[in-house]
C-alpha cells in the first residue's frame, strides 16, 4: 500500500537527517517545506520534497492536501488512560473549595480510582481504555506511553499492564508500557509504607518483569506519597529488572527528586510545576528529558511548568497530556500544545517540537517517530484548510484535523 500526499500547503517538522532531540534555542526552529509532497510506502515515509520536484509518481492512493498542513502525529509520553470510571464528583468538590491534597487525604484521588479499578474486570477495563485510545488517535496522537498505578496491589497492577499489552497488540499506534509501581500508599498500608515498598520491590516488579509487561519504572516522588529513599529503592529494583526509570516529580514540592532521577539516568522527569535552580543544574549535561503537563496545571489550577526557563537554560522540553481521571481528564494534545503557548509562553515552533520530536525522545522512540524524515514511520496529521500552522495553538477550541495516518494507514 502506498499513499502520495500532494499539494501540501506547508509540510512541518521536515528533517533530512534523523534528529532525535531538540534543545534550547534550537527549539525555536521548525523546518518546513511549502507546496510539498510526501510519499508513503507501507508504514514508512520514503520521500518528500517540493511539488516542483515531483514527476509522474504513482501510488495506490493520492491525497490532495491543497490548503492544508501536514505534520507528524503527536507523541504523548505521559498518560494513565487505563482506568475505571471517572472522578467527576471530585471535580465538583474542588470547585467547592477542596484541594487535590484535601481530597486525597480523605480517601479520594488515586485511592478512589484504585478501588474502582480493583472491582472492574479486565475486559471492561480494556473496553473503556480502547474508547479513550481511539479518541486520542483521532485527535492526532500517533505514539503514546501508558502507565499503570491505579491498581495498588499486585493483581490489579498486573491486570492494568495486561490491558496495556492488549492495546499495544490491537491498535496500530505505538504503545510504551510503564509500571507506576508507587503511585500512592494503599489504605491497607497507610501506617506501614515501608511494607508496601517491600511488596513493590520484592513481588510486583519481579512479577511484571517475568511477564515482560513494562519497559519503564515510575514513581510519584512527592510529599505525602514517596520520598527520596522510597523512590531510590523502587528505581533501583526496576533497573535490576531491566526497566528504564521515569519519574513523577516536583508537582507540588521540590526536594531533590530531579537530581535523584538524573543519578539513575531517568529517561524523563515529568511535571516540574515547582522548579529550583538546582533542578536545572542537575538536568544540564544529562540525557534526561523534562516533560511538562500543562493540561494538568489548567485542570487543577496549579502553577505551570516554567518551560520558558528550561528552554532558555539550553535544555530540551517535551509536552504530554497526563490523561487521567483525577487531574487531567483529556488526552487532547492539540489543547496541550495550545496551553503551552498561552500559559507557558512557548512559541508555536517550540511547542510543536516539544510535542513531536521531544515527546518521542521521552518514550525512547525518536529514532522512528516525531519528524518527517525518510525511513521514519508514516504517522502524520493532515489538517483542515488553514492559513498558518500558528492556528493550531491559536484556535484552541477547534478541531483542525482532517485526517490522521498511522503506520501508513488512514485511521
Amino acid at each position: 500500500m502506498s499513499i502520495l500526499i500532494t499539494n501540501i500547503k506547508e509540510l512541518l517538522q521536515v528533517r533530512d537527517t534523523n534528529v532525535t532531540i531538540v534543545k534550547g534555542k534550537n527549539m525555536r526552529t521548525l523546518p518546513t517545506l511549502k507546496n510539498a509532497y510526501v510519499l508513503i510506502e507501507h508504514d514508512t515515509i520514503v520521500e518528500f520534497g517540493k511539488m516542483t520536484d515531483l514527476h509522474d509518481q504513482e501510488a495506490d492512493e493520492i491525497i490532495d492536501a491543497t490548503g492544508k498542513m501536514v505534520l507528524p502525529t503527536w507523541c504523548d509520553s505521559h498518560t494513565h488512560i487505563v482506568y475505571a470510571g471517572d472522578r467527576t464528583q471530585e471535580f465538583v468538590d474542588r470547585i467547592n473549595g477542596l484541594s487535590y491534597e484535601d481530597i486525597a487525604n480523605r480517601g479520594g484521588g488515586i485511592l478512589n480510582s484504585a478501588e474502582t479499578l480493583q472491582n472492574t474486570s479486565e475486559d471492561d477495563l480494556y473496553d473503556q481504555a480502547s474508547k479513550r485510545l481511539t479518541d486520542v488517535i483521532k485527535l492526532g496522537t500517533g505514539a503514546i506511553e501508558i502507565k499503570s498505578g491505579y491498581g495498588l496491589n499486585v493483581n490489579a497492577e498486573l491486570k492494568m499492564l495486561r490491558v496495556i499489552k492488549r492495546l499495544k497488540k490491537d491498535f496500530p499506534i505505538k504503545v510504551k508500557p510503564t509500571l507506576l509501581a508507587a503511585h500512592a500508599i494503599p489504605k491497607d498500608y497507610k501506617n506501614n509504607k515501608s511494607a508496601f515498598i517491600d511488596l513493590v520491590v520484592n513481588e510486583l516488579i519481579p512479577a511484571v518483569a517475568k511477564e515482560d509487561l513494562a519497559e519503564y519504572i515510575d514513581v510519584f516522588c512527592e510529599k505525602g506519597y514517596f520520598d527520596l529513599e522510597d523512590t531510590n529503592r523502587v528505581l533501583k529494583a526496576g533497573i535490576a529488572h531491566r526497566m528504564t526509570p521515569k519519574i513523577h516529580v516536583n508537582q507540588f514540592n521540590a526536594f531533590g527528586g530531579v537530581a535523584l532521577a538524573v543519578k539513575h539516568n531517568a529517561l524523563s522527569v515529568d511535571h516540574l510545576e515547582e522548579l529550583k535552580q538546582e533542578d536545572i543544574t542537575a538536568l544540564k549535561n544529562s540525557e534526561t528529558m523534562p516533560v511538562a503537563l500543562p493540561a494538568c496545571s489548567y485542570f487543577l489550577s496549579i502553577p505551570y511548568t516554567p518551560g520558558r526557563e528550561l528552554i532558555d537554560a539550553g535544555l530540551p522540553l517535551a509536552l504530554a497530556s497526563d490523561y487521567n481521571p483525577g487531574s487531567t481528564p483529556t488526552g487532547n494534545m492539540n489543547f496541550v500544545v495550545s496551553a503551552a503557548c498561552i500559559k507557558m509562553k512557548l512559541t508555536p515552533e517550540e511547542a510543536i517540537n516539544a510535542a513531536t520530536i521531544n515527546g518521542a525522545y521521552a518514550m525512547g522512540i525518536s529514532n522512528q517517530y516525531g519528524s518527517v524524515c525518510r525511513g521514519k514511520k508514516a504517522n502524520l496529521i493532515i489538517t483542515k484548510e488553514i492559513d498558518s500552522y500558528y492556528q493550531l495553538p491559536y484556535a484552541f477550541g477547534d478541531n483542525l484535523i482532517d485526517t490522521v495516518i498511522i503506520n501508513g494507514q488512514k485511521f
